[in-house]
C-alpha cells in the first residue's frame, strides 16, 4: 500500500513574517521564496497582497520567481482583496488564492458584527468570486476549532460547492489538544457530503506549545494538507515548525505512513537562510535546527555515541543537511577553495560576487589563522553588493574609558567624497551611530542591537545586527569583524545603505539630526565586555 502524501503549504512569508522582527523586505522575500522552492515545499504563501503595495509587489515578484511550487495570496473574504490577491499572483506557474473568513460566534459577534447567515452568504459569494479568476481556490475558516460544528459542516460545505479545492480548518489561537483536533476533522470528514472533493489542511499555533503535535493528529484524522513556517516563526508563540512536523513523519515512519516532497537535506540550510535574513538567531536548543540538536556533552551520552550513534541519535545531521568536512580555509587558501566551500554551504554565487567575498575573505585571514565554517557564512551573509553600497566605511578612530565620556570621529565615503565628523556619547557605539547620523544627514532611531561572537576562542568575529528606523520603516544590516566597533559599525551603515536606497525622497542638506533612542547603559553594558 503506498504512503499517503501530505502537501507542506509554507507560510513563512505571510503568518511568519507577522511575527515582530521577522519583517523582510522584497529582494529578502524572493530569496527565500527561491530556497523554500529548493525545499521542496508545495505551496508558497507569499504574502497578503491586499495589505500594502510593498506586500503585493513582493508576492507578484515571488509568482514570477517560482516554478516548482504553487504561489498563493491571502484574501479575506471581500472582492478588493479577492481582485489583489488574484493580481498578484496571476502570473505564477500554479496561482492559489487563499481566502478566509471568521466562523466561531466570538469572531462573529464580536469582531466582525456579523448573523451566521450573513457570513454563509459572504463565504459563498468570496469563494464563488475567487473561483471566477482562478481554478485553485482555498477557504479558511479563522478559529475553526472554536466553531459550532454543525454550523462548521455547513461553511465548509458550501464552501467546497462554490469551488473551494483546499478546506483549512486552523486552530487560531492555539488552544486546542490534539485529540480535540482529530475529533474535529473526523467530524468534517464524517458529516459533508462533499468532502472528497477538497482537500483538508491544518493550520495550528503554538501558544500552548502543542502546534506539531496538533498537526500529527490532524494528518492522522485525514488531514493532507499542512499549514506551517520554518523554524515555527509566526505571530504571538507562532505556528507549528515545519522541520519538526517533517521529520516526525519521516522518523516514525514506522507509526506515520505519509511521505512528503521535503527535500530533508535542504532544511538545516533553509533554516540558516531564515536567520540571516531576519537577524533572529535561532534558538540553540530547538528541535531539528538548533546548535545542540546533534551535541552530546554528556561522558554518557558520548561513549554511547562513540559504540553506535543510534544510540542517543534518532535521525543523522546528515539527513537535514548538517555535513561536516574537513577542508581547513586560511591565508594560503585560494579562491577556488572558497568557491567549494561556498557551494557545500550551498550558496550558489555569481562569479563578481565570489570575487567581492574573496577579497573579504583575504582581509578577514589577516586577522585569524584559521577560517571555521560559521566564519564563511557570516562573511558572506554581511558582504554588501556594490549596487547598494551607497555610504563606505574609510576609516574610525574610537577614544573610550571607564572614566571619560566615548568619542567617535568615523571617516565614510560616498560615490568620490570624503565626510568626517565626531560625535561624543555614554559608550564608543552610541558615539559612533551619532556621528554616522550626522554624517548621513538623515535621523533614525535605533530599534535593536545584537552582538555576539560567531565562533570560540579570542579571534572570534564578532557579529553584530542593527535595526534601525526611520519615518518610512524599519531596516536591518549586519556587520562582522574581529573587532566589534568595526563590527557595529559596518551593520549601522548596511542598515543606513538600505534605509537610503528605499527613501523616497531625500533629507535636504542640513536638517537637524534628531537624537536617536538609544537604550544607552544596556547597549554599552553589553557591548564594551564582548573580548571577540
Amino acid at each position: 500500500m503506498m504512503a499517503d502524501r501530505i502537501y507542506i503549504f509554507d507560510t513563512t512569508l505571510r503568518d511568519g513574517e507577522q511575527a515582530p522582527g521577522y519583517s523582510m523586505n522584497i529582494e529578502e522575500k524572493v530569496r527565500l521564496a527561491l530556497q523554500l522552492e529548493k525545499l521542496g515545499v508545495d505551496i508558497i504563501e507569499a504574502g497578503f497582497a491586499i495589505s500594502s503595495a510593498g506586500d503585493a509587489e513582493s508576492v507578484e515578484r515571488i509568482a514570477l520567481a517560482i516554478k516548482d511550487a504553487k504561489v498563493a495570496s491571502l484574501a479575506r473574504a471581500l472582492k478588493k482583496d479577492i481582485d489583489a490577491a488574484y493580481e498578484a499572483v496571476k502570473k505564477a506557474v500554479a496561482p492559489r488564492i487563499h481566502v478566509f473568513l471568521a466562523t466561531s460566534d466570538l469572531h462573529l459577534e464580536y469582531k466582525l458584527k456579523m448573523t451566521r447567515e450573513k457570513a454563509l452568504e459572504r463565504i459563498e459569494e468570496a469563494v464563488r468570486y475567487a473561483k471566477s479568476l482562478l481554478s485553485d481556490v482555498e477557504f479558511s475558516l479563522e478559529d475553526a476549532t472554536r466553531t459550532d460544528r454543525d454550523y462548521m459542516c455547513r461553511v465548509v460545505e458550501t464552501a467546497i460547492k462554490r469551488g473551494a479545492t483546499t478546506i483549512n480548518l486552523p486552530d487560531t489561537v492555539g488552544y486546542s489538544t490534539p485529540q480535540e483536533i482529530y475529533d474535529m476533522i473526523s467530524y468534517v470528514k464524517n458529516s459533508v457530503p462533499n468532502i472528497d472533493k477538497a482537500i483538508i489542511s491544518m493550520h495550528n499555533h503554538n501558544d500552548l506549545g502543542l502546534a506539531v503535535a496538533n498537526t500529527i493528529s490532524g494528518i492522522e484524522a485525514g488531514a493532507r494538507q499542512v499549514e506551517c513556517t520554518l523554524c515555527g516563526i509566526g505571530e504571538r508563540a507562532g505556528n507549528a515548525a515545519m522541520e519538526e512536523v517533517v521529520m516526525a513523519l519521516r522518523t516514525r515512519s514506522d507509526k506515520y505512513d505519509y511521505t512528503t516532497g521535503i527535500n530533508t537535506t535542504e532544511i538545516a540550510k533553509s533554516a540558516r537562510l531564515l536567520s540571516s535574513i531576519t537577524g533572529v538567531k535561532i534558538n540553540p536548543s530547538k528541535a531539528i535546527v538548533g546548535d545542540n540538536a546533534f551535541a552530546h556533552e554528556s561522558g554518557i551520552h558520548q561513549h554511547g555515541m562513540i559504540s553506535n550513534r543510534k544510540t542517543y541519535e534518532i535521525m543523522t545531521p546528515e539527513s537535514v543537511g548538517v555535513v561536516k568536512t574537513n577542508l581547513i580555509l586560511g591565508k594560503h587558501s585560494g579562491q577556488h577553495a572558497l568557491e567549494k566551500k561556498l557551494e557545500e554551504l550551498g550558496y550558489n554565487l555569481s562569479e563578481a560576487e565570489i570575487e567581492r567575498i574573496f577579497v573579504e575573505f583575504k582581509k578577514l585571514c589577516d586577522r585569524k589563522k584559521n577560517i571555521s565554517e560559521r566564519d564563511i557564512v557570516a562573511l558572506v551573509e554581511s558582504t554588501e553588493s556594490e549596487s547598494t553600497q551607497l555610504w563606505s566605511l574609510v576609516s574610525f578612530v574610537i577614544n573610550s574609558g571607564n572614566n571619560m565620556t566615548s568619542s567617535a570621529v568615523i571617516t565614510l565615503k560616498k560615490g568620490d567624497k570624503i565626510y568626517q565628523d565626531v560625535s561624543t556619547g555614554t559608550g564608543p557605539i552610541y558615539a559612533s551611530l551619532r556621528t554616522i547620523e550626522k554624517i548621513i544627514k538623515h535621523p533614525f532611531s535605533l530599534e535593536e542591537y545584537n552582538l555576539e561572537a560567531v565562533t570560540e576562542h579570542r579571534d572570534a568575529l564578532g557579529e553584530a545586527i542593527v535595526k534601525i528606523s526611520d519615518q518610512r520603516g524599519v531596516f536591518r544590516g549586519r556587520g562582522v569583524s574581529t573587532d566589534v566597533i568595526e563590527a557595529s559599525i559596518l551593520a549601522c551603515l548596511k542598515a543606513v545603505n538600505r534605509m537610503l536606497d528605499e527613501s523616497s525622497s531625500s533629507i535636504a542638506p542640513g536638517v537637524t539630526a534628531q537624537a536617536m533612542s538609544f537604550e544607552n547603559d544596556m547597549l554599552m553594558g553589553h557591548t564594551d565586555k564582548m573580548e571577540a
